[in-house]
Formats: C-alpha cells, sequence, structure tokens
C-alpha cells in the first residue's frame, strides 16, 4: 500500500507517471478519433448517395453513437488541461482560432442531421444533407491540421504538412466509415460501399508515405525518431493493416475490416507520439518531465483516472450493445 503522507512526495507505486500520462493522452485522442472517425466518414460518404432510404440508413446507422463518442474528445481536452496545463494553455493560445474552426464544424455535423429530419422537403433536406457533408470533412481535416501542427511546433495556423496531414485524417475516416457501415447495412448500400473503401485506404497511404518523407526531409531533428524501432514498427503494421483490410473486405470479413481500421488509427496516433515524445510541445520548448504536474496533483488524477476510465468503458459496451445489429431499410435517424 502506499503511504498517504507520501502521495505529496513519491510517485504512485514508484510508477513513471509523467510517461503513463502522455501515453494515456494520446490512447485517449485515438480513442476518440477512431470511434468518431466512423461518424466523420458515414458524414463523407452521405455525399455519394442518392437514394432518399439509403440516406436515412446511414443517419441512423451513426444516430445512437455520434454525440457519445464525441465524450472522448472531451476526456482529452481535460486529461491535457489536468495533467500538462502548460501545454494545454501553449497549444489553445497559438492555434485558438483553429480549435474553434474544430468547435464550429463539430457543431455543424451535430446540427445538420437533427435539422435534416425536421422538415421532408427537398429544398431543406439538400441544404442539411450538404451541411451534414461538410461538418463531416472539415472536422477530422481540422483535427489533423491540429496534430500536424502540434507536433512539428508550428506557430501558425495553415502549413503545408498540417493540409497533408488533415487530408489524410479525412481518407482515414472515409476507410473508417466503410468499415463501420458495412458492419450496420446489408444489401446493394453494403456492397456499393467497397470501392469507397480502397479508395480512401490508397489515398491515406499514400499521404502518410508523403508525410513521413516530409519528416525526414524538413525535420532532422526527428529523424532518429523516424528510425526508432517503435514507429518503424507501427510504419510496418499501419501496412500490414491496410492489407488486411483490404482482405478482409474482399471476404466480407467485417468485424476484422473494423478491427484492421481500429489498428490503423492507433497506429496513425502512435507514430505521431513516437516522433514527438520525450518533447510534448516543440514550440514551447517542453518536455514530458518538464510539462507534468507536480507530483500530489498528478497522484491524485492517476487514482481518479484508475477508478472513472473502466466506468468510461461499461457505459460504452452498454450503448453499443444495446445498439448493435444491422440498421433495417426504412429505419429513421
Amino acid at each position: 500500500m502506499t503511504d498517504p503522507v507520501s502521495l505529496a512526495t513519491d510517485p504512485l507505486f514508484g510508477l513513471p507517471l509523467a510517461d503513463l500520462w502522455f501515453g494515456l493522452l494520446f490512447c485517449i485522442f485515438a480513442t476518440f478519433l477512431f470511434l468518431d472517425g466512423f461518424d466523420f466518414g458515414v458524414g463523407a460518404l452521405f455525399v455519394t448517395r442518392e437514394d432518399a432510404d439509403e440516406r436515412e440508413q446511414l443517419l441512423s446507422a451513426i444516430g445512437p453513437f455520434w454525440d457519445g463518442n464525441e465524450v472522448w474528445l472531451v476526456v482529452f481536452g481535460g486529461a491535457m488541461f489536468a495533467a500538462f496545463p502548460a501545454v494545454y494553455a501553449n497549444l489553445f493560445s497559438r492555434h485558438y482560432l483553429l480549435l474553434f474552426a474544430i468547435l464550429g464544424a463539430l457543431i455543424l455535423r451535430g446540427l445538420a442531421p437533427e435539422m435534416y429530419e425536421q422538415r421532408h422537403d427537398e429544398a431543406w433536406q439538400r441544404w442539411w444533407g450538404r451541411a451534414f457533408v461538410i461538418g463531416s470533412l472539415t472536422a477530422p481535416f481540422f483535427l489533423g491540421m491540429f496534430t500536424a501542427n502540434w507536433l512539428l511546433g508550428a506557430t501558425t495556423i495553415v502549413t503545408l504538412p498540417g493540409v497533408v496531414v488533415g487530408s489524410a485524417v479525412v481518407a482515414l475516416t472515409v476507410v473508417d466509415g466503410v468499415a463501420f457501415l458495412r458492419l450496420k447495412t446489408r444489401g446493394d448500400l453494403r456492397e456499393s460501399l467497397q470501392t469507397d473503401g480502397y479508395r480512401a485506404l490508397v489515398a491515406y497511404l499514400v499521404l502518410v508515405v508523403v508525410t513521413l518523407g516530409y519528416v525526414y526531409g524538413a525535420v532532422p531533428a526527428m529523424r532518429s525518431a523516424l528510425f526508432s524501432a517503435p514507429v518503424a514498427a507501427l510504419v510496418l503494421a499501419t501496412l500490414v493493416l491496410a492489407g488486411v483490410y483490404a482482405a478482409a473486405t474482399q471476404a466480407d470479413r467485417y468485424y476484422v475490416a473494423f478491427g484492421a481500421t481500429a489498428g490503423l488509427v492507433f497506429a496513425l496516433v502512435g507514430i505521431v507520439a513516437g516522433l514527438m515524445y520525450p518533447v510534448i510541445d516543440r514550440a514551447g520548448g517542453l518536455t514530458v518531465e518538464t510539462a507534468i504536474v507536480s507530483t500530489l496533483p498528478l497522484n491524485l488524477m492517476s487514482i481518479g483516472a484508475a477508478i472513472l476510465l473502466p466506468l468510461i468503458f461499461v457505459y460504452f459496451v452498454v450503448l453499443y450493445s444495446a445498439f448493435s445489429g444491422p440498421v433495417r431499410a426504412g429505419e429513421s435517424y
């Protein structure tokens, strides 16, 4: 047992809590990107559907989940604020316009389906359908821009790597959305999505290669990290998982394809974390050890996280179990 008095002076159970919170922060971000990623992907695919019944199936597929999935973004922001407050302050002050753009895109993405269902005249639904697509495309794009700027320590909003990574995240969310919809739909709609998934996967892989090439050529400080064992393993895992996704999709192994998509998302976030570590704010010159809060609040937060995070996982298990199975033709949002 840990002496209560030592909570103010010693890490809990002697654990490397700063490193653990760094890993937890990116794990939470990856969870958000995977879960809300398929919502974004469904929104992006909405533009490819002309049939009203198919559009209703797409909306019905994500209807029970999208607002719950965004909980992980809130958890991510809260974890960063609690564990690395200086990083939180620096990132939000440097990129507040970009973060407001992310928030605006998320609001539009969430509002559009609700408004879409309020009236059933053609002009109204066409306008809000477009709004749904725009919000679903811009939210992951801006998130990718933010991630690239954070990784590279950029102090401007629009950068070339930010645009490339933003586009890569959009492509990955489309892969995620296709994998999810092939679980949740049946018939012609499910079969017609297969090509969209392949195209998005190829685009994602090309953009990842371009990004890594940029890091190698333009950021010499990260070259050693780029060839480190963890990052190299994650890059190799990305290629393997892409192959698994393609093979599973071809063989109609829908759960395998969805699992491979999860692996792709976590591998991408892991590559970012591996390239960044031990720095956590390049522009601010902060490392994980210098940016972490003092011992007492860190220990208390760790205890709280050990209690609360399992409860959040239980909530999501219940949510996804309650709404498991395919959506039916004619089912509304």
